[in-house]
């Protein structure tokens, strides 16, 4: 669990859940991103790590293996509004997501915060506007979360 309060955004914000997109957001091509296994296992240790995916490529599971994670595979179809759907279950206000999608939007939006990436598949603009923090790679979005006084310096008012 993480919590914080951020003035001037959401205060007393208790994080239990760490919500990402697989494809364009911890892997590239399929392939897990290096560097991001030791960040999610440093993290899985402080909150519960979910990854939701449609797994295009069909790697998500044996890249993942061995890592503290839930993995939700999602059919082809309004994979934004399975995204929604699972996100719901895990209540909203306790989760951080990061996405790159446009079907990461509302899994973004709804999240206690959103943080979208503009990595090698580029952001979505709708995944963009849904996010409360914008990265440039998945490293520096992992090191983000698991410090909370950078997301209070980013996102205080």
């Amino acid at each position: 669990m993480i919590k914080l309060s951020i003035p001037g955004f959401k205060e007393d914000i208790t994080l239990h859940h760490l919500v990402l997109d697989f494809n364009g957001t911890l892997a590239v091509d399929g392939i897990l991103i290096k560097g991001v296994k030791p960040l999610l296992t440093k993290l899985s240790k402080q909150i519960n790590v979910h990854v939701f995916t449609g797994d295009t490529l069909g790697t998500a599971r044996e890249q993942l293996k061995g890592m503290l994670c839930k993995i939700t595979l999602l059919t082809k179809t309004n994979q934004a509004e399975q995204k929604r759907k699972h996100l719901q279950k895990l209540k909203p206000a306790t989760c951080i997501s990061i996405g790159n999608g446009r079907n990461d939007r509302f899994m973004l939006k709804d999240s206690a915060i959103g943080i979208v990436l503009v990595q090698k598949e580029g952001g979505a603009a709708e995944a963009i506007m849904a996010a409360d923090i914008v990265c440039t790679d998945i490293l520096t979005a992992l090191e983000i979360v698991s410090k909370p006084s950078r997301l209070m310096a980013t996102l205080r008012n």
